[in-house]
């Protein structure tokens, strides 16, 4: 029977289905995969259902002519972790998980722009503290996301959805960057990355991750932006030049950041950790119960048909 590697613990559900097609180990433990198991993932299984962490890089390719695995089935749609060009080299085919993430992501993206905006953050830590003294007319006032400019880099189907939220949720102007022109079904005008920073008070990343993405958001970025806009990630961490996003919020060159990524997750510098002007998520992105069922569903589904010899859903090599 065709062996399946599971290495996280996943919902029920998606257990269960994977065991109706195969035979299935899971790894018990939430940290990422070190290389001795990924080398083992790769001899001992025909298949491997990976997540964010599992660091399929070229290495981990190289050291195998003819590994058993033919198939990573990557458990969200980010796969910057797996190096696909040499995974296809290996005869390795990589899929994910797309349209599954779209909602929950772009919900996150407007619980950040709304804490960072609004000061909820920092509000929530003033009020347990025990320092609060009331309210007054000229406490914490922040940003009033009612009819402001929105600036999103990557306008695919994340991008899209956080743009109709902004717009027929709040009145905002929506401007995108994006490397092709995008029929999007609101008004919302393309610019390029320099003119979004200068009028947007809202900047969004959502552009996938990956080699040709790494650090594009940097200090020209940031030097761009409006000394009251804020900056929201909920992209990879790694498309963002993290030192270069602490420099500008300590000099003020922008008024705050929103950030449910990091350049080296787990560690998150502790120069964003004291900002209060900062507010920090644990890649909380697509954590919801029914949404982790429906990628852990779609994953399994792309091995499924990629072992009954027909075309995975999501194939992205």
């Amino acid at each position: 029977m065709t062996r399946i590697l599971i290495t996280r613990p996943l919902p029920d559900r998606v257990v269960d289905e994977a065991e109706k097609h195969f035979e299935v180990e899971i790894r018990d433990t939430n940290t990422p995969m070190k290389r001795s198991q990924l080398r083992a993932a790769l001899v001992l299984h025909d298949g491997v259902l990976a997540t964010l962490g599992d660091d399929f890089d070229a290495q981990a390719f190289a050291e195998f002519n003819a590994p058993r695995c033919k198939i990573i089935a990557n458990f969200g749609v980010g796969y910057n972790h797996i190096d696909t060009a040499a995974a296809r080299g290996a005869g390795i085919a990589v899929t994910n998980t797309p349209g599954a993430v779209t909602d929950a992501t772009a919900d996150i993206a407007m619980t950040l722009i709304l804490s960072t905006a609004r000061r909820a953050g920092e509000g929530d830590r003033l009020v347990r503290s025990g320092k609060w003294d009331g309210w007054h007319p000229t406490q914490m006032l922040g940003m009033h996301v009612t009819g402001r400019t929105v600036g999103i880099i990557g306008m695919g189907r994340i991008g899209q959805a956080i743009a109709r939220r902004c717009h027929h949720g709040f009145g905002m102007k929506v401007l995108y960057a994006n490397r092709s022109q995008k029929a999007v079904d609101l008004p919302a005008r393309q610019v390029s990355v320099e003119a979004l920073a200068q009028e947007a008070d809202i900047v969004v990343s959502a552009v996938p991750g990956g080699a040709a993405t790494r650090h594009l958001l940097g200090e020209p970025l940031f030097a761009g932006m409006k000394p009251g806009a804020i900056f929201i990630n909920i992209s990879r961490g790694d498309v963002v030049d993290e030192a270069a996003l602490i420099a500008a919020l300590q000099s003020g060159q922008i008024a705050g950041a929103g950030l449910d990524v990091y350049e080296k997750e787990p560690e998150v510098p502790q120069a964003l950790r004291g900002m209060e002007n900062v507010t920090l998520l644990p890649h909380l992105g697509t954590a919801a119960l029914e949404v982790r069922e429906a990628m852990g569903l779609l994953a399994v589904e792309n091995l499924r048909a990629f072992f009954a010899g027909e075309a995975p859903p999501n194939l992205v090599n």
